[in-house]
């Protein structure tokens, strides 16, 4: 059963699933998505499938859902035919997603309300790119990213057209980075308390539908992905989509009925006793040990890499998708039909290892294979320079690939990042030491309220200990250059120029001290060996040139000695206000020469990271 519409001479096949529902028709509607013009009821079968041809049905074709079945809602029955519903595995909708009251009171006519999806035939497959492992990842969100770059095509600001632009292309490769990470381009819908706001969703991690692009993002259609990914591998980029999985838009038991929940709500949701289980914080979870959902996303998935072209995702909340009645297993029904899909395994696969779940901290505990965001090395990076009173090991331990946590992989599993799309920017935790998320209109009460700050302190001294680090670096876009968002750590809620990157008034040399470091990073490739260091490889020592006490608390000097090409080569680490002299004796005829620092001044500036080699 190939589920969806499928477009066949003289009309289409139509299969969609509902277990629990008596009767799944087919609303067709004319060419403007106003007027249904027919319906057409699918024949019910014995597993839960309504299948059936619909004749004169072909590209173009407006349609929606209607399914009927019992009311229930003490036992998860949610049916109700006067809800048209999107087909889950619709390619592509008439106009964006808008919420309505009326799309959560039973019993009202929401065909008003709803964008209809447009049938559609399938586009050839695009060839893959080589795989290659990201060596940096830049984070971006396609609106925000574009939407106030003066050079940039002013038809395209704001889509993922943009991506494509020679003003675009020419700044992502001046920087040095090689992988491009999107925020969310998968079709969303606002949350139902922004829209009493008068706010907007700017992030996109409140998916409707796997398939279809978000119109905001992407009005030339899943084409326009298609294009600009071609474009920017051209480029020699590789191009991550960060994809929900984890819930839907759909949200709690008072949010919309759009799509799942009118098809097969105890199908497609998590719930217990007829009640969502909320893992992901966000109203409802999806059901990921379901065959159905299971096929659904592994479908969205393929979907993405055969006809888009991207070469792998970053998975929000990806606990959820390890979910089993146990607790958390890497051997969960999703986690192996990925690994066991000759596609899909092949990819680059990185998760966010949390949810707000019972259990729901598993950084370090996904298949080999993948990429994991470490915020661990997030905090104790943030809390060394702010001056914490800890030993050094935690900070070694973060620069060296987090062995504690990913040794039986490698280094380059852990995806280091200082400051992501959520939390505050890289300039605003040196310039806050608390959240200003009053614009959110929830009173400064969402987003996190102690994440580790550092008032007053060294963004390049933090960038300096991101690209010096082994393991996979993440840089968020706009952080290169200085961006800000008042102080607000939660800015999913704003659409607006508070996260429209300001290319005008950019801090150019900030950016030039990035792309200076990223290149370093490049040249010195045998320090960055995709391995841990081994006690042979690796001398560490403190401010006098000695081997380091580990138990000693507060230090603030640590010096990393590597042996490369017969010859060392030092990072040191001054976290003190003062300078520094870098006392590690050179081998006998050798002589230190500093190639890299953070600072200003001689030898190991205050709040700096420097980097020695014997010469």
């Amino acid at each position: 059963m190939i589920p969806g519409v499928k477009l066949v001479a003289g009309g289409a096949e139509v299969a969609v699933f509902s277990k629990d529902g008596e009767r799944v028709s087919v609303c067709l509607f004319d060419s403007e998505g106003k007027a249904e013009v027919s319906r057409h009821v699918l024949t019910r079968g014995g597993d839960g499938w309504h299948s059936g041809f619909i004749a004169g049905m072909r590209e173009g074709t407006r349609y929606g859902l209607r399914v009927a079945g019992p009311w229930d809602p003490a036992q998860g029955l949610l049916f109700d035919d006067s809800k048209l519903l999107i087909d889950p595995y619709a390619k592509s909708f008439d106009r964006g997603f808008e919420y309505h009251d009326q799309l959560s009171i039973f019993g009202i006519d929401t065909a008003n309300w709803v964008p209809k999806c447009i049938a559609q035939g399938e586009l050839p497959d695009v060839p893959a790119a080589p795989y290659r492992r990201p060596q940096s990842i830049y984070e971006l969100q396609v609106k925000s990213f574009s939407k106030l770059h003066p050079d940039v095509d002013e038809k395209n600001r704001g889509t993922v057209a943009a991506l494509a632009d020679p003003p675009i292309i020419k700044h992502l490769k001046s920087l040095g980075v090689d992988t491009i990470e999107l925020m969310p381009v998968q079709a969303w819908i606002d949350e139902r308390h922004l829209v009493k706001l008068g706010l907007h969703n700017a992030w996109g991690y409140n998916t409707i539908n796997l398939f279809a692009p978000e119109l905001r993002l992407a009005p030339g259609g899943l084409q326009e992905i298609r294009n600009t990914v071609s474009t920017l591998h051209d480029n020699d980029f590789r191009v991550i989509l960060d994809v929900v999985f984890n819930h839907s838009g759909e949200s709690d038991e008072l949010g919309p009925t759009i799509s799942y929940r009118g098809l097969d709500n105890r199908t497609y949701y998590a719930m217990t006793d007829g009640i969502l289980h909320n893992d992901a914080g966000c109203g409802n979870v999806l059901d990921l040990a379901n065959p159905i959902v299971v096929d659904m996303v592994v479908a969205s998935m393929r979907h993405w890499v055969l006809k888009a072209g991207v070469d792998g995702f970053r998975f929000d909340l990806a606990t959820v998708m390890g979910r089993v009645p146990s607790g958390f297993s890497k051997t969960a029904p999703l986690l192996v039909a990925i690994g066991n899909d000759p596609l899909l395994s092949k990819l680059i696969l990185i998760a966010e290892p949390w949810d707000v779940g019972p259990g729901g901290y598993q950084l370090g505990n996904f298949p080999a294979g993948w990429h994991e965001w470490n915020d661990q090395y997030r905090d104790d990076v943030r809390r060394f320079w702010r001056g914490d009173n800890f030993t050094g090991n935690a900070l070694a331990t973060r620069l060296t690939g987090s062995s504690d946590i990913f040794g039986g992989r490698l280094p380059s599993a852990s995806i280091n990042f200082l400051a992501a799309h959520d939390g505050f920017t890289l300039r605003d935790l040196v310039h806050y030491r608390e959240r200003n998320n009053f614009s959110n209109g929830e009173d400064n009460r969402d987003g996190s309220a102690s994440e580790v700050t550092w008032l007053g302190g060294n963004v390049k001294a933090l960038l300096a200990c991101l690209f010096l680090s082994r393991g996979t670096p993440m840089l968020t876009a706009g952080d290169e250059f200085g961006r800000s968002q008042n102080g607000n750590n939660n800015g999913y809620a704003q659409d607006n120029a508070l996260t429209w990157l300001n290319w005008k008034t950019r801090d150019v040399a900030l950016e030039a001290f990035v792309r200076s470091l990223i290149d370093l990073r490049k040249h010195l490739q045998s320090v960055f060996a995709d391995a841990f260091l081994s006690d042979d490889e690796a001398f560490w020592f403190g401010e006098d040139g000695t081997s380091l006490k580990w138990t000693e608390p507060f230090q603030r000097f640590i010096g990393l000695a590597i042996g490369a090409a017969n010859k060392r080569l030092v990072i040191a680490i001054n976290g003190e206000n003062v300078e520094q002299t870098m006392r590690l004796a050179p081998k006998p005829g050798e002589r230190w020469l500093r190639i890299f620092t953070s600072g200003e001044g001689e030898n190991c500036p205050a709040q700096s990271v420097s980097v020695f080699s014997e010469n």
